[in-house]
């Protein structure tokens, strides 16, 4: 590309402003013009600067956040840009009803074909944001087109610019040029022109106004000189003849302006003035052969940011079909961006719009662009070298198609969709703030330029079916507002002031989302705010004055809606709806003298509101957010909360109060009455400095049924424990029941307390009052906790005299109270004696306690006269010696009294500072309650280290000489011990256990695995005869689970086993053994014998018993267990065996169930015969499987009983098995039926897929998105995959998409694989070449995963080799099965009884994670019986 010309003479002429400055205003377009300053956009940086994402904006990281306020709050005018009136159309019936261009969709049907598709609504936001949009008709402007089309024969509207000025273009060729106050200025141009040169089709206007560039629909460019009217220049060779002009714009330089055709191509207009003559030159941009162009945008700059250094680029942004670019005009053309959609619906309109917006403290351009429902944020940015850097920002998925997209400030955006809805979105947090129905306007859509219809229609059908929507020249923007051009008006929309959407809410009543809103004004948390300036906290008393205005109308607005009639409850519902709200904003507001003073006096009015306004601050004021209140008000609260008895509120509400405005000596006997002890407390300490006359008061209440023995009842128990903790608050310096006591007056409050609990006597003491009452009911309530109490108090008494004193004092009264007094339980003396431990325990102990007395309390807890409460006496004792009470006694004494009292916990703490480890094994085995965790407390001293190897082996020895007892114990844990120390010393253990039951359970503990010891077998190793031991221990004492234990039983010899199972006559273990060493025979024999025998005992009970009910015979049981036993040994062996062995086991075993039989005539049948013959069935049809028939029938027959005629005796016997030969037949030759009607079939199915061509589902490649046809002079293959996705070779190539397997190319389609990346790659293809298609002769193999890489190669090779379309007919073959097939169900049969039994076939598994078909949800069985034989 050639350089830029060099621009010689720039014609610089500027129009004439205008002088009123109050049109100016009320345009609001030269404000709007300057508020986009440098100060402005830093203010932008502090507003929301949280919502800014880092990694969206490509934001480095910085050591100081910036500081900077209200980034994104424009301070527009408030004023309005129009008269406001009702939007009503003028009489405009009188225009004809043809358009030139389209109309809008309320009206025609050139709307949103996707509108069946659109997606959910989101939901309104209008309750959360009001009215963001103010839109109103220029009814002036309106009035004139009317009538220019009415009395010049303009035509109807077909584009709009707007700056200073507003321009209109018309169908006949007229620009209508209108001033700010919608006064007609200039008409340029002629209808006979117009019928020349067609209808206008893009209108630009210059940036100071002087200039407008007019496009046509027949090709033609004129340039008129707004301040005179003056046609400058006719340009009619800038472009190809025969394309209407798109768009045509002017960039920030005055003497360059770009333009698109209806070919797709975009130009560069340069204008000159040589010698006095006006000149355009004309350089092709871009050519709409290499891809139409349909929108054009050049980045315009403010007069604040034209040293911006971006600006001297001169950038063009420009959409095609297919893709973005980025371009610089200047120093010299450069493409700095190719950005490519990716797949978009056809019909859906490119859009492109600059703004420049401000992030990280750094003010760029962004490149907005969307086609479809997805909009694209590009942040352009120039470096330090001078390069231009794109980055990509996060983008907005829409639910709608969009056909116009405008900036109105850097953070808010204006959509307009396919249905004429506009929608405003913040563009930081992407929420939507409103949605404007706008079809009234009745839009004009330039469909008939993109059609070229003025030119015969020579457009591409691409670029026609994006014109159906296109709309470019009937929108346009400036200085905040946004201009739309209808048929037959023009109306503009601008965001509204905050004082208008707060207002715009009130007058539709909703108060309180206008407060809501309003509140999101102060507090800086709306959206698309307008009209506030200035800093945070000016911006917040503006709102604030706002939002008092509003809460005195919402409160004289609840007193006039409050229903008259009615229940009281409609009433308090009413106000419990509306008088909160007033509440909680004046606090949020935090004007308390607004609440109390003239709100309340409103509200007062009515007695209902009045009560409900109360109830609302309780919340407030126990959550301490509400201190301050006005002494009237406070009495209001506390009366009414009394006279709803809502006692527990009132308590609750004092003490977060400060009540020294009110009458406290009614509140004390308020409280009193009604037992708000907490109240009363809070009242004396706040009210009245006073401390200790709610401690007496409290005292009188407890301390008489205490004295007199008898039991609490609840409320006594709550009044001496809020006693309890408000003398603990006291000493320890905290206010009751929260906060704390003034610093000077805690030291007071100590001594004062301290003073009162060591009184001798009370006040008004009745005569037989004990001393020291007040120490005395404390201990008498809850001794524990009053020694907890002290004890913390002692914890911050410091070290001066007084405090010594003190303590002294409060001991030795403690110890006159309670040792000389038989009235306390031991616990509660164990409790004082561990209180005073503790206390002498201390390395800066004070307190001197005579040692006498622990060793009077030694006595009385070890009393063996008393056995009352024995463990609580050892706990207390416990506690006592681990407080560090130790000290005070002889240890020898104190063992030798624990001993004796049986506490042997007590002389386990002993033994345990004695390191006498041995002799706590002694203390558990003889405690009752603990004898089962000897067994832990041995296993610790033995593993934990830390414990020397001489105690390791007193504690050991000691458990030597106790194992019968830690046996008898628990077998278990005993078992588990000495595997886990002593596995080599188990001999040694057996030795100690004579007694022979024990014996048995440690071995059994031991040895067997189902006991559940946690111990390695193979570790312990245990010799055979221990084993051995075990089994002849087994046979004595539980022979029916021998053959149980045996099987999981590893470590023993078969001789020895057997001889010792012999020993005790166990022949099913017996036979077992043998039948483990492989002697099976010996054990056949033996079973064999066994139901001789048992056959024999049923046929001497016949000759007996001749009545005997065999249904329930014992005898006939035992003999089918016993014959069931036999045929199981018989089964699990002769897989093993030949012929004439299985026959040496089978037929032996038929004889003698047919021997019973043989014995009994036909005179006199046997009793058992019915049964003996079901069981003789039973075998033989068991050993059909391993016998062949012919012999077993000649075996029959050769019987000599059976030879001599009686066949019909074994009648049933033959005719039973020639069922089952019959049945096992027909089930053969039925499956190998089945089986060759699946292979037929699939076969046929395989046949007619590999026939089937290929049916592509597009003509253009899926990559370029190209048709096919277009590149065929290019020697360039076309690629047919069988799932329907076409691709040019070049193009699979450039994305990778071939692999080599033997020495041969395989495609992969791109899109398939991209999807699914962990399937089969889909490699069967066909190949176009030269414009035929032919099938692609290539191999692949079966699984060829993408991720696995050579391996997946080398598997190929192995693997057997399909053609592609056999792998195509296969996976469409797999395709047609809707279940499993009959094939899957015979294979998985077969595979699941394999190992039992021969089959006729075997299948195959499919693969090494074989999931079963029967545990298919939707898996049916049909079944039919076996066919019935004719007799």
């Amino acid at each position: 590309m050639d350089n830029e010309p060099d621009h010689e003479n720039v014609e610089q002429s500027l129009c004439a402003k205008t002088t009123d400055e109050e049109l100016n205003k009320s345009f609001s377009l030269e404000a709007s013009l300057s508020k986009f300053s440098y100060i402005d956009l830093d203010k932008e940086l502090e507003f929301k600067n949280d919502l800014i994402d880092d990694k969206e904006f490509d934001i480095p990281q910085v050591d100081t956040p910036p500081t900077l306020e209200s980034i994104l709050n424009e301070t527009d005018d408030e004023d309005d840009s129009f008269v406001l009136e009702d939007p009503t159309l003028l009489n405009i019936d009188t225009i004809d009803s043809h358009s030139y261009d389209t109309s809008s969709v309320a009206s025609s049907d050139s709307g949103d074909r996707t509108n069946l598709k659109r997606k959910k609504k989101l939901p309104d936001s209008f309750s959360l944001h009001g009215s963001v949009m103010r839109h109103s008709l220029l009814k002036g402007i309106s009035a004139q087109i009317v009538s220019a089309a009415d009395k010049v024969d303009a035509g109807l509207p077909t584009a709009i610019a707007v700056s200073s000025l507003i321009a209109v273009g018309t169908s006949h060729g007229l620009a209508l040029i209108f001033d700010q106050n919608q006064a007609l200025r200039l008409c340029l141009g002629s209808t006979s022109v117009g019928g020349q040169y067609g209808a206008i089709s893009a209108l630009s206007i210059n940036n100071d106004c002087s200039r407008l560039l007019c496009g046509f629909a027949k090709g033609q460019i004129t340039m008129w000189d707004l301040a005179s009217g003056k046609l400058l220049r006719s340009i009619t060779d800038a472009h190809p003849p025969g394309t209407a002009i798109l768009h045509i714009k002017f960039t920030d330089d005055p003497t360059l302006a770009v333009c698109n055709d209806s070919g797709g191509s975009v130009f560069e207009l340069t204008f000159k003035r040589v010698m006095g003559v006006r000149t355009c030159e004309s350089r092709c941009l871009f050519s709409g052969s290499k891809g139409e162009v349909c929108c054009i945008e050049p980045l315009h700059s403010k007069p604040e940011l034209k040293d911006h250094p971006i600006t001297q680029f001169s950038l063009l942004a420009m959409a095609s079909l297919t893709k973005i670019l980025v371009i610089g005009l200047k120093p010299s053309l450069k493409v700095w961006m190719t950005f490519p959609y990716g797949r978009m619906d056809p019909s859906s309109v490119p859009l492109l719009a600059w703004h420049f917006v401000a992030v990280h403290n750094y003010v760029n351009p962004m490149l907005a662009f969307c086609r479809g429902d997805v909009v694209h944020f590009l942040l352009v940015k120039r470096d330090e070298s001078g390069a231009i850097h794109v980055t990509k920002q996060k983008h907005l998925h829409l639910y709608y198609d969009l056909i116009n997209f405008t900036w109105i400030n850097s953070r808010t955006i204006v959509l307009l969709d396919s249905v004429e809805k506009l929608h405003v979105i913040d563009r930081q947090t992407q929420e939507e703030l409103e949605t404007v129905e706008i079809s009234e306007v009745q839009l004009v859509y330039n469909s008939s330029h993109f059609k070229s219809l003025a030119t015969g229609g020579n457009v591409s059908q691409a670029l026609a079916l994006v014109g159906e929507k296109a709309c470019y020249q009937s929108i346009s923007s400036y200085g905040g507002q946004i201009f739309y051009l209808g048929t037959k008006s023009v109306y503009v929309m601008m965001l509204r002031s905050w004082r208008e959407r707060v207002d715009h809410l009130l007058k539709q009543d909703c108060l309180t989302e206008a407060l809501a809103l309003a509140w999101s004004f102060h507090e800086g948390k709306a959206k698309a705010v307008v009209g506030l300036s200035g800093d945070a906290s000016k911006r917040k008393a503006v709102v604030a004055d706002r939002m008092v205005e509003i809460l005195f109308h919402y409160a004289d607005r609840a007193l006039k809606t409050c229903p008259d009639q009615g229940k009281i409850q409609v009433m308090e519902q009413h106000f419990q709806d509306m008088v909160p709200v007033i509440v909680d904003y004046c606090l949020l507001l935090q004007r308390k003298d607004l609440l109390f003073s003239q709100v309340y006096d409103k509200l007062s009015e009515n007695s209902v509101a009045k009560g409900v306004f109360l109830e609302c601050l309780e919340p407030y004021i126990l959550s301490d957010k509400l201190v301050g209140i006005t002494p009237q008000v406070m009495k209001d609260l506390i009366v009414h909360f009394q006279d709803k008895k809502l006692m527990e509120n009132v308590e609750a509400l004092i003490v977060h109060m400060d009540i020294t405005s009110l009458d406290i000596q009614q509140v004390v006997l308020m409280c009193w009455e009604n037992r708000l002890y907490d109240a009363m407390i809070y009242v004396y300490n706040r009210g009245m400095n006073e401390f200790i006359s709610p401690m007496e008061k409290l005292f009188r209440v407890i301390a008489p049924p205490l004295n007199a023995g008898k039991t609490l009842t609840d409320e006594q128990v709550v009044m001496g424990n809020k006693l309890l903790v408000y003398i603990s608050c006291c000493l320890a310096g905290r206010a009751y029941p929260l906060g704390d006591i003034p610093e000077d007056l805690v030291p007071l409050v100590k001594n004062q307390v301290f003073e009162f609990l060591i009184r001798l006597h009370s006040t008004e003491a009745p005569p037989e009052e004990e001393i020291y009452p007040y120490i005395r009911t404390l201990l008498h309530f809850d001794t524990r906790e009053f020694l907890n109490v002290l004890a913390l108090t002692f914890e911050d008494f410091k070290n001066d005299k007084q405090a010594v004193e003190y303590q002294q004092r409060i001991v030795d009264i403690l110890l006159k109270v309670m040792v000389e007094n038989s009235d306390f339980t031991p616990s509660q003396v164990g409790c004082l004696f561990t209180f005073l431990a503790r206390q002498l325990a201390k390395p800066d102990n004070t307190l001197f306690v005579n040692r006498t007395l622990f060793d009077q309390v030694l006595e009385f807890l070890c009393s063996p006269d008393d056995d009352s409460r024995h463990s609580e006496r050892q706990q207390v004792l416990l506690e006592l010696l681990q407080a560090g009470g130790i000290v005070q006694f002889e240890e020898s004494r104190l063992i030798r009294m624990a001993e004796k009292a049986e506490f042997y916990q007590i002389c386990e703490f002993m033994y345990e500072r004695e390191h006498q480890y041995d002799k706590i094994i002694d203390c558990y085995l003889r405690d009752p309650l603990r004898e089962e965790e000897v067994f832990n407390y041995i296993h610790n001293i033995l593993s934990i280290p830390g414990h020397s190897a001489e105690e390791k082996q007193s504690v050991w020895q000691k458990a030597m000489d106790h194992i019968e007892e830690l046996v008898s114990l628990k077998p278990c844990k005993a078992a588990e011990l000495v595997a886990t120390h002593f596995s080599e010393q188990i001999e040694t253990v057996i030795k100690k256990l004579q007694n022979q039951v024990l014996l048995f359970k440690f071995l059994r503990s031991l040895l067997d695995p189902r006991e559940g010891i946690h111990v390695n077998q193979e570790l312990l190793q245990i010799s055979p005869c221990i084993t051995e031991q075990f089994i002849e221990l087994l046979c004595q004492f539980s022979p029916n689970q021998v053959i149980e234990t045996l099987q999981v039983l590893e470590c023993y010899r078969l001789e020895e086993t057997i001889q010792i199972t012999q020993k005790y006559q166990l022949h099913e273990v017996t036979a077992y053994l043998l039948e483990k060493k492989g002697d099976i025979h010996g054990a056949f024999l033996i079973m064999l014998k066994r139901l001789q025998s048992k056959l024999q005992e049923i046929t001497r009970q016949d000759e007996i018993f001749l009545n005997l009910d065999t249904k329930e015979d014992p005898s006939l049981k035992n003999v089918e267990e016993t014959m069931v036993e036999t045929i199981a040994l018989c089964q699990r062996n002769s897989h093993n065996l030949n012929q004439q062995q299985r026959e040496a086991l089978w037929f032996p075993l038929l004889e003698a169930m047919m021997a019973p039989q043989k014995l009994s005539s036909s005179a006199a049948p046997h009793l058992h015969s019915e049964a003996l013959k079901s069981l003789t069935m039973q075998v033989l049809n068991n050993m059909a499987a391993f016998i062949a028939l012919p012999s077993i029938l000649q075996r029959i027959l050769q019987d000599p009983v059976y030879g001599k005629g009686k066949l019909g005796e074994i009648q049933g016997l033959i005719l039973g098995m020639l069922d089952t030969f019959s049945y096992e037949q027909t089930l053969l030759e039925t499956t190998t039926s089945l089986l060759n009607q699946d292979l037929h079939w699939s076969l046929c199915n395989l046949r007619a897929s590999v026939t089937r061509g290929l049916n592509p589902k597009q003509d253009y490649c899926s990559i370029c998105l190209q048709q096919y046809k277009r590149r065929q002079e290019m020697a360039d293959e076309i690629i047919v995959f069988s799932c329907g996705h076409l691709y040019h070779s070049f193009c699979l190539q450039s994305k990778e998409c071939t692999v080599e397997i033997e020495g041969q190319t395989r495609w992969t389609c791109y899109k398939c694989s991209s999807i699914n990346k962990v399937g089969k790659l889909s490699e069967n293809s066909s190949e176009v070449k030269k414009g035929r298609i032919t099938p692609s002769q290539v191999k692949m193999s079966p699984s060829c995963h993408p991720s696995k890489g050579d391996p997946a190669v080398k598997k190929a090779t192995s693997e057997p080799v399909l053609d592609p379309q056999q792998i195509q007919a296969f996976d469409q073959l797999c395709h047609l099965y809707r279940g499993s097939s009959r094939l899957a169900l015979l294979t998985e049969l077969s595979q699941k009884r394999g190992s039992e039994s021969r089959r006729p076939f075997s299948g195959s598994q499919s693969g090494p994670a074989f999931n079963s078909v029967f545990q298919k949800e939707n898996f049916q069985l049909q079944l039919i019986p076996p066919p019935v034989t004719e007799d």
